[in-house]
């Protein structure tokens, strides 16, 4: 079992510390076993950064992905997700997220797509979502996750060209079976994952920090640094990020 004297210690040796503003995502099995669970991820976080910080988390009330019926292969459908009501209790975001949203001293936007904060700055949360740790030294602390939970990636995706995303937006049979106020459709995807590729520039450009606490591979970097390598993509070669041609 993971204790939490063990989680505390690694998140100190990373550089987590007092007055730091973080994006967490979290798998909680990922650990194997951990002392205490999901209060034991949130309590050692806010111990460390205390109030002069600031946590934020995903609070976007979606399902996981359903499977996939014959129909909806037919009509092209890749990912099927339930858009969930304000009072759900359980989404996809996991138990870590789950808990820190429903906790009296954390602040949570109203949307579907919205966002979870804590701290000194955690009301921005309610107000601009990801853009203050994103524009304010945030750092981003994955728990045996990878690039594709960071969800401040999709704030610089207003740039992509319209010819791309147009290619996996559900044409109008599938939203009168799916209706876009209920449900989050894609049809069809990109050749390429092409967060990984931003993840492995990343990487060699010695911007992540990795760790170890019990089975959990723990990934830590300047939150900008990262999502900037994916706006200059964006910006210079989106269909070649993507292996697609125009």
């Amino acid at each position: 079992m993971v204790t939490k004297q063990e989680l505390r210690n690694t998140l100190s040796g990373l550089g987590i510390c007092r007055g730091m503003t973080l994006e967490v995502h979290c798998s909680l099995s990922s650990f194997g076993e951990l002392e205490g669970g999901a209060f034991t991820v949130i309590d050692t976080l806010k111990e460390l950064v205390t109030e002069e910080g600031s946590i934020f988390m995903p609070a976007l009330r979606l399902s996981r992905e359903y499977d996939l019926t014959e129909e909806d292969k037919k009509l092209g459908i890749t990912v099927k997700i339930r858009k969930l009501p304000a009072n759900a209790e359980k989404t996809a975001m996991g138990i870590v997220a789950d808990t820190f949203r429903k906790m009296a001293d954390t602040f949570t936007g109203t949307d579907t797509i919205s966002t979870s904060g804590w701290g000194k700055h955690g009301y921005e949360a309610v107000t601009g979502g990801l853009d203050y740790p994103l524009h304010n030294g945030g750092k981003a602390l994955l728990f045996g996750v990878d690039i594709y939970k960071l969800t401040a990636m999709h704030y610089v995706e207003s740039i992509t060209p319209r010819e791309i995303t147009e290619r996996y937006e559900p044409d109008e049979e599938i939203c009168r079976i799916y209706p876009p106020e209920e449900w989050l459709i894609e049809k069809g995807h990109p050749p390429v994952k092409a967060w990984y590729k931003i993840q492995d520039a990343a990487f060699e450009r010695n911007l992540i920090k990795t760790a170890v606490i019990g089975d959990c591979k723990v990934m830590y970097f300047d939150i900008r640094s990262v999502v900037s390598l994916y706006e200059k993509e964006l910006k210079t070669d989106p269909y070649g990020l993507w292996g697609l041609q125009k």
